[in-house]
Parts: C-alpha cells; structure tokens; sequence
C-alpha cells in the first residue's frame, strides 16, 4: 500500500491532491493538518466528515492528520493532552486511521521520556474508543526506533493497552531519522516491528545535508530497508514524505512520486 504525505505539495488544494495520487498509483495520503492546506484545524465535524466521504469515493484512505504536537516537549500537561483529544476527534470525524506526533523533548533524557508516556497514556483511552492511533514518529530527541519504542511501550503499559496496528498507540518509522540515530535497517526493523503503524521513506544526499532527492538516489539504504521488511511479511503502508514545504526548490512531488511507485513495487 503507498501513500504520500501533503509535506511534499504544500497548499495544494483538495481536488488536485486526489488527483495526485489517483494518477500516481498511490491509494494512502498524510495529510498536514496546519494552517493553509485543505484538511487544516478550521474545518467543522460535517466539512471534515464530507471530505472524509470525498476521498473515500476516489479510493483514497486518509492515512493520518499529520499533527505538530510535541508530546515529549516543555509544554503544560493539560494543554498538550487537550490538542491531543482535539485531534483524535477530528482524525475519527474524517475517517483517518491514525494520528501522527512528534517527541520534542530537546535533549534526550528521562525528564522528555516521562513527559511523552503521562501524555500518551492520558489519551490512549480515547484513541482505542475513536479507533484512532496514535503514532509517535522517529525523529528529532527520540530519532532511534530503541527510543521511540521505549516511550510507547511504557505509554501502553501504563494506560494498561495493547495495541494492534498502531491502535491506540504506535511508531511511524522515519527511515533517515533512525539511519541518522546510527540504526542500521535490520536494527530498527527488529525494534520497531510490534509498534510499527507505518514507514515513511524518503531520501538525502549526505548524513550533513537534508534537502530531498529522488528515493533511490541518496544515500539512505533505502534497499535494505525494503529487503527488511519483505522478510518480516510487512504488508502495510509506505508513505513518501517528500519535504517540498521546507525545500521549495525541490521538484514537484508530481516528478518524484512515479519514481518512488516504481521503486516500492520492484
């Protein structure tokens, strides 16, 4: 199953995001859920309900509302826990499996842990009541699956959850982020593979520069990866998140999605 994330077509509007990935092969998109883009926190229940509809009627699933929040980051508890509700409600109003969050907890250490798990583990009633997951991303101060799994596992353990499919609680693994963390694939397949909701790919020249190139063509062993998860059955999404929104000179994700297709099905 391939999706792609909204990331890699900043402000497109709605129509020419289906068109998008019904002309690409992809039948899964993450859609941004910011300010600007067409599923964005302004719209009401029935607004999202209707789009929910809309994409479902040209064979896409809403894979997940990419959200912003840092649940391992210095905020108020109850603000944090608050957006978190908020945004489970309206990823089960459209009809998304799964709602994606950050760490942000700066550097890593036990204080960010804890944060993450009391946040976590407040909602992960919630999500299991909306069968909503809520998926914590590989990236920034839990980069590593052996850290995202470890905030997880104890979130779960402490809202007494189990979890099937990211549901209520799981990892999206952002395959740069645990290559950067000094994981090889094998490594955090391995991890990851319990909690593991989806896989975000994408590709980097250097480990010191960030701006997308063609998966494929980078240096991420995108190869192993795959390989990885073929040989562990892995049936799930792969989800291209090509970050145009932050690399405006990148190509069009239009040019690089046949690619990424073409190279997910061989």
């Amino acid at each position: 199953m391939i999706a792609f994330a909204t990331l890699g077509c900043p402000g497109l509007p709605l129509d020419e995001v289906i068109g998008l990935a019904t002309g690409s092969g992809c039948t899964g998109v993450e859609f941004r859920y910011a300010d600007g883009e067409p599923i964005h926190p302004g719209l009401s229940a029935r607004q999202l309900a209707e789009t929910g509809d809309r994409l479902r009627d040209n064979g896409i699933t809403p894979l997940a509302l990419d959200s912003y929040i840092r649940v391992a980051g210095e905020a108020d508890d109850g603000e944090v826990v608050a957006d978190l509700h908020r945004h489970i409600e309206a990823a089960a109003t459209l009809g998304a499996r799964y709602v994606r969050v950050f760490p942000g907890g700066g550097t890593p250490s036990p204080v960010a842990d804890d944060r993450a798990v009391r946040r976590l583990a407040a909602v992960a009633e919630a999500a299991r009541a909306a069968n909503v997951g809520v998926l914590l991303e590989t990236h920034d101060s839990h980069r590593r699956a052996d850290d995202a799994v470890r905030v997880v596992a104890a979130a779960a353990d402490a809202a007494g959850v189990s979890t099937v499919d990211g549901v209520p609680l799981g990892v999206i693994w952002d395959v740069m982020h645990t290559w950067l963390g000094g994981e090889t694939p094998a490594e955090s397949a391995a991890t990851v593979a319990p909690w593991l909701a989806y896989v975000q790919l994408k590709d980097i020249p250097s480990a010191d520069e960030k701006a997308p190139v063609a998966p494929g063509t980078g240096v991420l062993p995108l190869g192993e990866v795959l390989g990885e998860l073929r040989s562990r059955g892995y049936a799930g999404w792969l989800s291209l998140e090509w970050e145009r929104a932050w690399h405006p000179e990148a190509a069009p994700l239009a040019e690089v999605l046949p690619g990424f297709v073409a190279l997910v099905k061989s």
